[in-house]
């Protein structure tokens, strides 16, 4: 009998986590849709995916604040695939770390728009064609944070965002299940990217100091999606906090 290939759209995977997880759903046997905004940056991902006899990686160039390219993303990889059995739902954006009375209108949208609007697009896409498809059902497995418990000093824009998308994990898995759709939310602390690298050398703190913090070797975070994807629809990893252990975040103030 022929594997049997599960699909995977990864957002966000040009670099960082989104490159991390996307190779490594790729390297445990998912087939999977890169998407991103820049085209080169999904390539060079693309590129880190070991050929595979009878596995196939696309790179999507996507806004996930577009509706009409979430769209073409999601059918893309629907028509490429024959159905979408997980999605880690991974782009972010953040503003600059300045008081609340200095940030934009402008850039309070800007990072709304991709954090909040684009993660419900995609999560929108992914629940209709896993609850139309044969064998019904799939994985959503949101990208939340730290911040989605305990912000960091200078951070309304992106904390408020993560805060809704727990609201968000938790209506996708009540509405999930019905149609056997689970949802995740995995929060991360301190994963070692390009994102992070300010963090080393000193990151803003409650008390008002700014001081250097520990990271995290970024595929830990991916051989916990990996794990969370892989799991029967009968279970389900409902929340995930993993983080650097030596971080100001337990005790932080």
């Amino acid at each position: 009998m022929a594997e049997t290939v599960k699909a995977a759209v990864v957002t966000g995977a040009g670099s960082g986590i989104g490159r991390a997880v996307a190779v490594a759903l790729f390297d445990a046997g998912f087939d999977v849709a890169l998407a991103g905004r820049r085209a080169a940056a999904l390539d060079e991902t693309a590129a880190l995916c070991a050929p595979h006899a009878g596995r196939r990686v696309l790179t999507i160039p996507t806004d996930v604040a577009d509706e009409a390219a979430v769209a073409h993303l999601f059918e893309t990889a629907e028509r490429a695939f024959g159905r979408v059995d997980v999605l880690f739902n991974n782009a972010g954006a953040s503003a600059p770390a300045v008081p609340i009375d200095q940030i934009t209108p402008a850039q309070w949208r800007a990072v709304v728009d991709v954090n909040l609007t684009g993660a419900f697009l995609c999560a929108q896409a992914a629940f209709r064609i896993m609850k139309a498809q044969r064998p019904m059902g799939g994985r959503i497995i949101n990208n939340g944070s730290i911040s989605a418990v305990t912000p960091r000093p200078f951070s309304a824009p992106y904390t408020a965002t993560k805060h809704a998308i727990t609201g968000l994990t938790k209506s996708l898995s009540l509405d999930g299940r019905a149609h056997d759709i689970a949802c995740s939310q995995i929060d991360i602390g301190n994963a070692e990217t390009e994102m992070t690298e300010p963090m080393a050398r000193g990151a803003f703190q409650a008390d008002g100091s700014v001081r250097p913090e520990p990271r995290m070797d970024v595929s830990h975070v991916a051989e916990a999606v990996v794990y969370m994807a892989g799991l029967p629809l009968s279970a389900n990893v409902q929340f995930m906090t993993l983080m650097a252990t030596k971080m100001p975040f337990i005790g932080r103030g």
